[in-house]
């Protein structure tokens, strides 16, 4: 597993997001109000809107589009709704976030 240096923690605001291109799509690396990090494919399950653009509260995201709930930790959509955003390993690591991509070159 490959462990990329993306930026300092302080690069992203606490409950914001920043964007980066995968091999495979783009992807939201989410910051909490306690500093916490993770990362999903910045697609929402349900019409594919783009969950970097949606609100942060405690470990979710609402999607801008339709306001479905996003578990951070999982990618899972929250109860009524069905589905899953693909969920990457992150971390912070001395004040820097870390992303793994499996699929990185």
């Amino acid at each position: 597993m490959n462990w990329l240096d993306i930026c300092a923690l302080e690069e992203i605001n606490a409950l914001g997001s920043r964007v980066i291109r995968g091999p495979k799509g783009d992807i939201a690396i989410f910051r909490t109000s306690d500093d916490e990090v993770f990362a999903l494919d910045d697609r929402c399950p349900h019409k594919g809107g783009p969950l970097s653009q949606g609100l942060i509260y405690g470990k979710r995201v609402a999607c801008p589009l339709h306001n479905w709930q996003i578990d951070l930790e999982s990618g899972e959509a929250q109860a009524p709704d069905i589905g899953c955003a693909h969920h990457h390993q992150a971390r912070v690591e001395n004040g820097r976030v870390m992303l793994a991509l499996r699929d990185a070159v």
